[in-house]
């Protein structure tokens, strides 16, 4: 979508590195530790490498999407070569895996500076602490990552500014107290941040992404593995803030929320926090973080034709998932698509094929970009979506308080798909635990390809990986 003074910049804001003691002049053609900081724009310069982590490629804009997040019952990675990821059969040395690992401690370790730095100039006090929220958020969002799919990681909290700083080769802190951190810092940024309602779009943390966020963080803790049940509460809560602000709601088209996306539409209503991405360029940054992306070129349905939407197919959808929507589900046909390519031409998959099916979420046909790039386009990835919060409102009442205070949350997803909306009596909604079974699979229908099913199945103890 369109830049923003967060995105635009097309270098990444490295972490930076003192110079060595055999150099005794000051340098002038670059900054130091020492000198940086000293204005306004340059913490807002520092702020924007913070965001670059989001559109790595091995986040949003990459590997996340297409490798780390299949290999369960939601999609599958077409490949000849069956290994890595997708099937479980890698380690530490899988550069994908380590490639995020580096990226979001190279985030973390960007936002550390800031904050170190971020009384260093002399500014207007509000600007300062927006500044502030932002880097605090975000450095406990990639906390969060890392904690989900590693579990007790090192929790370090100062910058590394020499390879002599001893920061290096830490011991991994238990992830109970790394959560614990991460919502320290979220509920401060919640104070610090503006509403989504100053900006208009999608791309910055806003006090609607840090409290819907918080909702996440506070259900993942309250499972697998650090299992503090003491965390639903605080889940409804913050979940809660969302729904009642009055900033938000569910756009009436479920299909919708994704043209827009391609269509470089903005719904804040709907999209509460997105990773953005502009432009045609397939090297307008270099490097591991691109202003394009890759939504919809990896993840979406098979075509060789530029001027219908190139896409690699790379991620098909597992027939679990198609199979557990009702024929009646507007979601099923739009997340799942009806249709393959020959050629430029659609050809209608057969009723019985299950397996044969992509994604399709988002399908560049409706890109109004052009001219179309192979390898580039500037589809928004959705992190927070409304429907979520509905959802994880409804899942944190029936843990709370029972199916009955979940249930209205639930209903308002379901009524947008057209599908029956349940009564306390249904036997899919009638005791906690088939509660808990229902949101299970609502999350699965509507959330799919958004980069949330594995760690669901991880939290909910329920992912197979042999």
């Amino acid at each position: 979508m369109k830049p923003t003074t967060i995105t635009c910049f097309a270098v990444l804001f490295m972490a930076l590195v003192s110079c060595s003691k055999i150099l005794d002049t000051k340098p002038t053609d670059f900054s130091t530790p020492d000198q940086y900081y000293s204005t306004e724009s340059q913490l807002n310069d520092a702020l924007a490498g913070v965001y670059t982590g989001l559109s790595n490629k091995y986040l949003y804009n990459g590997s996340y999407l297409f490798i780390l997040n299949t290999g369960n019952d939601e999609s599958w990675y077409r490949s000849t070569t069956i290994a890595g990821p997708p099937v479980y059969t890698h380690d530490a040395s899988n550069v994908d895996i380590s490639g995020l690992w580096a990226n979001l401690y190279d985030g973390i370790n960007t936002a550390n500076a800031l904050l170190e730095n971020i009384n260093k100039p002399e500014m207007d006090s509000t600007a300062r602490k927006v500044i502030k929220g932002e880097a605090l958020f975000l450095r406990a969002y990639y906390y969060f990552l890392l904690v989900q799919h590693w579990g007790d990681v090192p929790l370090k909290l100062t910058s590394t500014t020499s390879p002599a700083s001893n920061t290096f080769n830490l011991a991994r802190t238990p992830a109970k107290q790394v959560y614990e951190q991460i919502i320290a810092d979220m509920i401060t940024a919640e104070g610090l941040v503006k509403e989504i309602t100053d900006y208009g779009y999608t791309g910055r943390v806003t006090k609607s992404a840090v409290q819907g966020m918080l909702a996440r963080v506070c259900l993942y803790m309250a499972g697998e593995p650090v299992k503090d049940a003491t965390k639903y509460e605080q889940a409804a809560y913050w979940a809660n803030k969302v729904i009642t602000s009055g900033k938000h709601s569910l756009n009436p088209d479920y299909k919708q929320i994704f043209i827009n996306e391609m269509q470089d539409k903005y719904d804040i209503k709907e999209c509460i926090w997105e990773s953005e991405f502009y432009g045609n360029e397939t090297s307008a940054s270099g490097g591991d973080t691109r202003t394009s992306g890759y939504v919809g070129i990896q993840v979406g349905v098979q075509c060789a034709i530029l001027d219908s939407g190139y896409c690699y197919g790379t991620v098909m959808v597992h027939g679990l998932l198609y199979k557990s929507f009702d024929a009646t589900d507007k979601r099923r046909d739009w997340e799942v698509a009806p249709y393959t390519y020959s050629g430029a031409n659609k050809v209608a998959v057969a009723s019985n094929q299950y397996y044969t099916r992509f994604p399709g979420k988002w399908r560049r046909e409706y890109e109004t970009l052009v001219p179309r790039a192979k390898n580039a386009c500037g589809t928004n990835f959705p992190i927070l979506r409304y429907a979520d919060v509905l959802l994880m409102k409804a899942e944190a009442e029936n843990e709370v308080n029972g199916p009955a205070a979940g249930l209205p949350y639930l209903n308002q997803v379901r009524a947008r798909a057209g599908i029956t909306q349940y009564v306390a009596t249904d036997a899919a909604v009638n005791s906690k635990g088939n509660f808990l079974k229902t949101i299970q699979t609502e999350r699965y229908k509507e959330l799919a390809f958004e980069g949330l099913r594995t760690t669901d199945l991880m939290r909910w103890g329920l992912l197979i990986t042999n």
